[in-house]
Protein backbone atom coordinates (compact mmCIF):
# COMPACT_ATOMS: atom_id res chain seq x y z
CA UNK A 1 0.00 0.00 0.00
CA UNK A 2 1.35 3.40 -1.14
CA UNK A 3 2.07 6.39 1.71
CA UNK A 4 1.00 9.76 1.81
CA UNK A 5 1.28 12.54 4.06
CA UNK A 6 -0.59 15.72 3.33
CA UNK A 7 0.45 18.83 5.05
CA UNK A 8 -2.61 20.97 5.83
CA UNK A 9 -4.88 18.37 5.94
CA UNK A 10 -7.28 19.54 8.28
CA UNK A 11 -7.93 22.13 6.05
CA UNK A 12 -10.86 21.97 3.80
CA UNK A 13 -9.08 20.82 0.74
CA UNK A 14 -6.15 19.06 2.52
CA UNK A 15 -9.03 17.31 4.24
CA UNK A 16 -10.77 16.23 0.88
CA UNK A 17 -7.27 14.91 -0.43
CA UNK A 18 -7.15 12.54 2.19
CA UNK A 19 -10.75 11.57 1.95
CA UNK A 20 -9.94 10.55 -1.60
CA UNK A 21 -6.76 8.76 -1.36
CA UNK A 22 -8.25 6.55 1.64
CA UNK A 23 -10.75 6.13 -0.77
CA UNK A 24 -8.82 4.90 -3.35
CA UNK A 25 -6.60 2.51 -0.72
CA UNK A 26 -4.21 5.03 0.59
CA UNK A 27 -2.45 4.65 3.69
CA UNK A 28 -2.46 8.64 4.80
CA UNK A 29 -0.85 10.21 7.69
CA UNK A 30 -1.73 14.36 8.25
CA UNK A 31 0.74 17.10 9.27
CA UNK A 32 -1.27 19.94 10.20
CA UNK A 33 -0.42 22.91 13.19
CA UNK A 34 -4.18 23.32 13.61
CA UNK A 35 -4.18 27.26 12.91
CA UNK A 36 -6.90 26.85 10.71
CA UNK A 37 -7.53 23.72 9.78
CA UNK A 38 -10.03 21.57 12.28
CA UNK A 39 -9.32 18.18 13.70
CA UNK A 40 -12.55 17.05 13.33
CA UNK A 41 -12.09 17.44 9.24
CA UNK A 42 -9.63 14.60 9.45
CA UNK A 43 -10.65 11.41 8.32
CA UNK A 44 -10.32 8.89 11.72
CA UNK A 45 -8.53 6.40 9.07
CA UNK A 46 -5.48 8.72 8.44
CA UNK A 47 -3.05 9.02 11.24
CA UNK A 48 -2.32 12.78 12.76
CA UNK A 49 0.74 14.66 13.72
CA UNK A 50 -0.09 17.88 15.37
CA UNK A 51 2.95 19.69 13.74
CA UNK A 52 4.27 23.03 11.78
CA UNK A 53 5.85 22.08 8.56
CA UNK A 54 8.67 24.44 9.60
CA UNK A 55 9.82 22.77 13.03
CA UNK A 56 12.20 20.17 13.57
CA UNK A 57 9.14 17.46 14.65
CA UNK A 58 8.82 17.48 10.80
CA UNK A 59 12.30 15.50 10.07
CA UNK A 60 10.97 13.03 12.91
CA UNK A 61 7.46 12.08 11.29
CA UNK A 62 8.98 12.22 7.58
CA UNK A 63 11.17 8.97 9.11
CA UNK A 64 9.14 7.35 11.00
CA UNK A 65 6.16 7.26 8.51
CA UNK A 66 8.41 6.75 5.56
CA UNK A 67 6.26 8.18 2.85
CA UNK A 68 5.98 7.17 -1.16
CA UNK A 69 5.23 11.16 -1.49
CA UNK A 70 4.19 14.19 0.26
CA UNK A 71 0.93 16.47 -1.03
CA UNK A 72 1.28 19.80 0.35
CA UNK A 73 -1.24 21.72 0.91
CA UNK A 74 -0.18 23.35 4.47
CA UNK A 75 -0.11 27.13 3.40
CA UNK A 76 -1.32 30.83 5.16
CA UNK A 77 -3.56 31.80 2.32
CA UNK A 78 -5.60 35.38 3.77
CA UNK A 79 -4.31 37.66 1.34
CA UNK A 80 -5.68 40.77 4.04
CA UNK A 81 -3.18 38.96 6.47
CA UNK A 82 -0.21 38.32 4.20
CA UNK A 83 -0.61 42.43 3.28
CA UNK A 84 -0.27 42.97 7.46
CA UNK A 85 1.87 40.40 8.48
CA UNK A 86 3.86 39.83 5.17
CA UNK A 87 7.26 38.79 7.19
CA UNK A 88 4.74 35.54 8.86
CA UNK A 89 3.24 35.21 5.62
CA UNK A 90 6.76 34.53 4.16
CA UNK A 91 7.86 32.60 7.13
CA UNK A 92 4.62 30.03 6.44
CA UNK A 93 4.42 30.21 2.48
CA UNK A 94 8.44 30.40 1.45
CA UNK A 95 10.58 28.98 4.44
CA UNK A 96 7.93 26.64 5.17
CA UNK A 97 8.20 24.65 1.81
CA UNK A 98 11.92 25.13 1.86
CA UNK A 99 12.39 23.59 5.34
CA UNK A 100 9.44 20.57 4.05
CA UNK A 101 11.88 20.18 0.71
CA UNK A 102 14.95 19.94 3.01
CA UNK A 103 13.41 17.40 5.93
CA UNK A 104 12.04 15.49 2.69
CA UNK A 105 16.15 15.34 1.34
CA UNK A 106 17.24 14.04 4.43
CA UNK A 107 14.51 11.29 3.90
CA UNK A 108 14.96 10.15 1.17
CA UNK A 109 11.36 11.53 -0.57
CA UNK A 110 11.77 11.85 -4.06
CA UNK A 111 7.74 13.17 -4.74
CA UNK A 112 6.12 16.18 -3.74
CA UNK A 113 2.64 17.78 -4.64
CA UNK A 114 2.87 21.45 -4.21
CA UNK A 115 -0.19 23.07 -4.87
CA UNK A 116 -0.82 27.09 -5.71
CA UNK A 117 -3.55 29.18 -6.20
CA UNK A 118 -4.06 30.01 -9.94
CA UNK A 119 -5.40 33.37 -9.13
CA UNK A 120 -1.64 34.03 -7.93
CA UNK A 121 0.35 32.98 -11.23
CA UNK A 122 -2.59 33.71 -13.94
CA UNK A 123 -4.45 37.07 -12.56
CA UNK A 124 -7.74 36.70 -14.61
CA UNK A 125 -7.74 33.78 -17.45
CA UNK A 126 -8.36 34.22 -21.16
CA UNK A 127 -9.48 30.81 -21.11
CA UNK A 128 -10.55 28.43 -18.34
CA UNK A 129 -9.50 25.60 -17.33
CA UNK A 130 -5.90 26.92 -17.07
CA UNK A 131 -3.79 24.93 -18.46
CA UNK A 132 0.32 24.85 -18.66
CA UNK A 133 1.26 27.06 -21.80
CA UNK A 134 -1.76 29.38 -20.05
CA UNK A 135 0.08 33.13 -20.23
CA UNK A 136 1.59 34.24 -16.52
CA UNK A 137 1.16 37.33 -15.69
Amino acid sequence: MKKIIVTGGAGFIGSNIVDLLIENGYSVAVIDNLSRGKKSNINDRARFYQADIKGRKIEEILKKEKPDAICHQAAQVNVRLSLEDPISDAQNNILGPIKLTQAATKAKIRKIVFSSSGGAVYGDPEKIPCSEESRIR
